[in-house]
């Protein structure tokens, strides 16, 4: 457990007429104030009518302690009700760039976001501060998949009860590991049980609803992980506000070649066919227009905010599906349909990943080629075989749209084949990882398939921008 605060003794022992803290879905009722004192005063503090007292976010508990013991209030902190201390932990042994990101988090307070490359041991990370804080965790993840991945990684290092929250379970425990999803449906119940708060992928919180699930945990410490942070301004303010701020970063360019393996990035520009190039052609020259009038009024905007501007008119509806039809077609050319073929028959004696834009583009890859793919449509038993089997040599590619991008702990590979689409640095800077898991001798090879003179030639250097790639090499 953590080490009480001076303001957790001083209102532990107060006596007299004080504030009392209590946890309620999700939010502090600050109860019962004595006679002359403010409580709305407190940035955040809101009246409720129904139960006619304020309230505060949970997220705000160490600071509202703070402030109460600041302006010298009295206060009972009734909010905590933690599930029992954690059994014992073994401490991981930890490189030094990995201790050095531990040891940054500390020094913030223990709130704040660790930027690492994928497969640079962010996990190991979290279980090594778990182990220093000895504290009630609760650890959020975005998929089903990765509970069992969390829940297998803490248990080789903690020898109580892990409690789990998805995929039809509702297990609490001293560590807990959660989905998204589960959290923001239960954490107005679990939000007063857990003093650390670890979440992967972090950069998925700071933009849309799910954040109340943030809000509503009182955890004072608190980890976020991501290989790959927001570069939103607004995300940026809103994560360092719930999470903390980013505290220690690397790039996969810092750690390829000792860390990681090192990797070459091979880009092969690909024409296509006469009636694509028609087709590309008619449809850009119904979608620029429309798609550079609305960068001209809102340059910095996302692709969310285009399409409700293009809705509004006859033309930007045909605009924007006439950008739909073009990425539909960049997802898989002729030429990148023949290219993928080429490049599994010629690493057959390698482990190969294939990444898709959209799992119709995966389907059709995996019938042409004969190769396993792994979807959202994959229930969870069988793509676990299929990574058996990838490990075991018996399947030797694995094609998938976005499966394999965050998080899922990917047997070894040596090559990747990234076909294309629309997708940015993120997915890319995830993609790559997956092949850098290091071997003695291991050199990653990365293809890019980008198809000359049209957007993806520029899309194509916005995810390399990404890498910090060592060499690459135009084919």
């Amino acid at each position: 457990m953590p080490m009480p605060t001076r303001e957790d003794c001083w209102s532990a022992h107060c006596s007299g007429p004080a504030v009392r803290l209590v946890f309620d879905r999700g939010t502090i009722l600050l109860l019962e104030p004595p006679n002359g004192v403010d409580v709305a005063a407190f940035p955040g503090a809101l009246w409720d009518a129904r139960v006619r007292a304020h309230r505060a976010p949970a997220f705000r508990a160490e600071a509202l302690r703070a402030w109460l013991a600041r302006h010298g209030i009295p206060f009972a902190d009734e909010l905590r009700s933690a599930p029992a201390p954690p059994a014992a932990w073994t401490s991981p042994e930890l490189r030094p760039y990995q201790d050095a990101a531990l040891c940054a988090w500390e020094l913030a307070g223990r709130r704040g976001v660790i930027v690492l490359p994928t497969g640079s041991g962010k996990t190991r990370i979290a279980l090594a501060a778990m182990a220093r804080t000895r504290a009630p965790t609760l650890c959020l993840v975005p998929t089903r998949a990765l509970l069992g991945q969390w829940e297998r990684a803490i248990g080789d290092a903690y020898a109580g009860p892990i409690g789990c929250f998805g995929d039809g379970r509702r297990e609490l425990g001293p560590i807990t590991v959660a989905t998204f999803e589960s959290a923001y449906r239960w954490m107005g119940r679990l939000g007063n049980r857990f003093d650390l708060l670890v979440v992967d992928e972090v950069h998925h919180f700071g933009c849309n609803l799910r954040d109340e699930a943030l809000e509503m945990s009182i955890a004072g410490a608190r980890l976020g992980l991501t290989a790959t942070p927001s570069s939103d301004p607004a995300a940026v303010a809103r994560l360092e506000q719930l999470v903390g701020p980013v505290v220690y970063e690397l790039a996969i360019g810092d750690l390829a070649g000792r860390f990681l393996s090192d990797f070459d990035v091979v880009t092969l520009r690909l024409e296509l066919t006469p009636r694509e190039r028609a087709t590309y052609d008619r449809d850009m020259t119904r979608f620029a227009p429309v798609y550079a009038a609305f960068r001209r009024r809102v340059p910095p905007a996302a692709g969310a905010d285009f399409a409700r501007f293009a809705r509004r008119t006859a033309a930007g509806r045909q605009a924007l599906e006439a950008g739909r039809r073009v990425q539909r077609l960049l997802a898989l050319t002729e030429a990148k349909r023949e290219v993928v073929g080429v490049l599994i028959r010629r690493h057959a004696g390698a482990r190969v990943l294939v990444f898709t834009a959209d799992n119709a583009s995966a389907y059709a890859i995996a019938r042409e080629h004969l190769v396993m793919p792994l979807t959202c449509d994959i229930a969870g038993r069988e793509r676990e075989g299929a990574l058996g089997r990838f490990r075991d040599g018996e399947l030797h590619a694995l094609v998938s749209a976005r499966v394999l991008n965050e998080g899922l702990d990917v047997p070894e590979a040596d090559v990747a084949v990234v076909v294309g689409g629309s997708l940015g640095r993120r997915e890319h800077v995830q993609r790559v990882g997956r092949l850098l898991r290091p071997r003695n001798g291991k050199r990653a090879l990365v293809y890019e398939l980008v198809t000359a003179r049209t957007l993806e030639v520029r899309w194509a250097a916005h995810r390399r921008a990404g890498l910090g790639a060592r060499s690459a090499t135009d084919g």
